[in-house]
């Protein structure tokens, strides 16, 4: 797993809407709130819409070398298997969690997390049931310094809470695209990001997954760092074609995309639409992930 994550072509897909996108990810697809009712018919529903992805032909490792699930898609079945076992068995798809219980309210221009009760435990249940990775989520809107100084050393403490467990965190301060000063934002997340990974020790071994960056290549020194395994690129709330655009400037970067992957699926399509909407998706998106400008 660590092979193909390090050194494999391809790209990540990110299946890991939770909580409170995951009602707006199902209208999208085509299912209306009334449709369902309470947390347990709609994750039921969601998931359905996973499996209907992860079972499509063009679903496969040649392309996609890494999901992110959600905690119930971990749990639950593809094909009478653990969603973990049948993406890599079956598939030769890396598995992750998404581990993180979502956003502090803003302060200092930045969202941390929220805590994460019980994350030992999740850790190790995600060991046995053959989870190779985590990833965790916060949000900078604004170019404060202390802010996200702040939101690096949450990422990084929670990322060694996560190593300990032998498993490879992929650590995501996400700048948001409508920030004022984005690229100010991204020149100080470099460096903390930079500060960070030098005091890791020599064993750790971290992922990053980041904004599109405004300069281009500008987060070569993160990608060449030791300690970092893979660094791959969140769409952010572009179009699929405008971060493919903007992804495919940027070297050694790679696509972990969640919305601009599903975006043009729907439960209305039959099988046949629905497998050529994926495939052009994937193909769209390998293509930005490996052949740069």
């Amino acid at each position: 797993m660590l092979k193909q994550i390090a050194e494999k072509r391809g790209f990540f897909a990110a299946l890991d809407q939770s909580g409170g996108s995951t009602p707006g990810a199902l209208r999208h697809y085509g299912i209306a709130d009334s449709e369902y009712s309470g947390d347990t018919e709609m994750f039921q529903l969601m998931h359905a819409m996973r499996v209907r992805i992860m079972t499509a032909p063009a679903f496969t490792g040649d392309k996609i070398i890494g999901a992110i699930l959600f905690e119930a898609t971990m749990d639950g079945q593809a094909e009478n298997k653990p969603v973990p076992t049948f993406l890599w068995e079956d598939r030769g798809v890396v598995p992750f969690l998404k581990v993180d219980k979502g956003l502090e309210t803003e302060a200092d221009g930045v969202q941390l997390m929220k805590p994460i009760p019980g994350l030992d435990d999740l850790l190790a249940r995600a060991v046995k049931l053959g989870i190779f990775g985590t990833k965790m989520r916060s949000v900078i809107n604004l170019a404060s310094k202390e802010g996200i100084a702040a939101i690096a050393k949450q990422q990084f403490q929670i990322g060694q809470q996560i190593v300990a467990h032998g498993l490879v965190p992929i650590l995501e301060p996400e700048v948001s695209i409508k920030s004022p000063d984005k690229a100010g934002a991204e020149s100080i997340l470099r460096e903390e990001l930079l500060k960070g990974l030098d005091a890791l020790p020599e064993s750790s071994r971290v992922m990053l997954k980041l904004t599109i960056p405004s300069v281009p290549d500008f987060y070569r020194p993160l990608i060449e760092h030791p300690r970092v395994v893979r660094v791959v690129a969140l769409s952010g709330g572009y179009s699929r074609s405008e971060a493919c655009q903007k992804l495919a400037e940027n070297h050694g970067m790679i696509a972990s995309f969640s919305r601009a992957l599903i975006n043009d699926l729907k439960k209305s399509m039959s099988d046949r639409e629905f497998d050529a909407a994926l495939a052009e998706a994937i193909d769209e998106i390998y293509e930005a992930s490996v052949d740069k400008a």
